[in-house]
């Protein structure tokens, strides 16, 4: 999929090397932002990197994960990740995982053109429910939202902002496909 300022592409794992620098960029400027992305400030690149590198390439791999990244010209700017495998009572459910924009390109459509391009690979995996959760009342939750999430529940307290010390509340949202 594409929007006027962006392409999207689903990642191969050895996508990951080839971008690793932009995909680094990417996590360590959204965390230093403020983004609750289950990591604090600051985030060094080894971690970051540890991130892509490990836990992201195996799960692509495996073909647990699919990633897409959003592209202006042939910078990386915006990833999300697709998880498609679900224990054997959940074949037909799917996760958002780590819905993340460089802080220079939000508030562009890049967020709405990646989770397009998602619910769309979901529905050719033949999922027919998504999930995800957000930090409450972030900005996400509105995006989510405007392609057709609707909110499930909230919890209190949940994770650590990025600052390690405030708690946030997160909130649990469902797209029947």
């Amino acid at each position: 999929m594409t929007n006027p300022l962006a392409s999207i592409h689903q990642l191969a794992p050895s996508d990951i090397e080839a971008h690793l620098d932009d995909l680094c960029r990417i996590l360590i400027d959204s965390v230093e932002e403020g983004a609750a992305i289950s990591f604090l400030s600051p985030l060094s690149r080894h971690d970051a990197a540890q991130f892509w590198l490990g836990s992201v390439k195996q799960a692509l791999t495996a073909g647990a994960t699919i990633l897409f990244g959003a592209f202006i010209e042939d910078r990386l700017i915006g990833t999300v990740q697709l998880i498609i495998a679900m224990p054997p009572n959940q074949p037909h459910r799917a996760e958002i995982s780590k819905m993340i924009v460089h802080p220079d390109g939000r508030r562009k459509g890049i967020g709405k053109a990646l989770m397009q391009t998602t619910l769309t690979t979901a529905r050719q995996h033949k999922k027919t429910l998504i999930t995800l959760d957000t930090r409450t009342g972030d900005v996400s939750e509105a995006l989510y939202r405007s392609v057709g999430f609707q909110v499930t529940g909230i919890v209190p307290e949940f994770a650590l902002d990025p600052d390690g010390r405030t708690k946030h509340a997160t909130t649990y949202m469902y797209q029947l496909l």
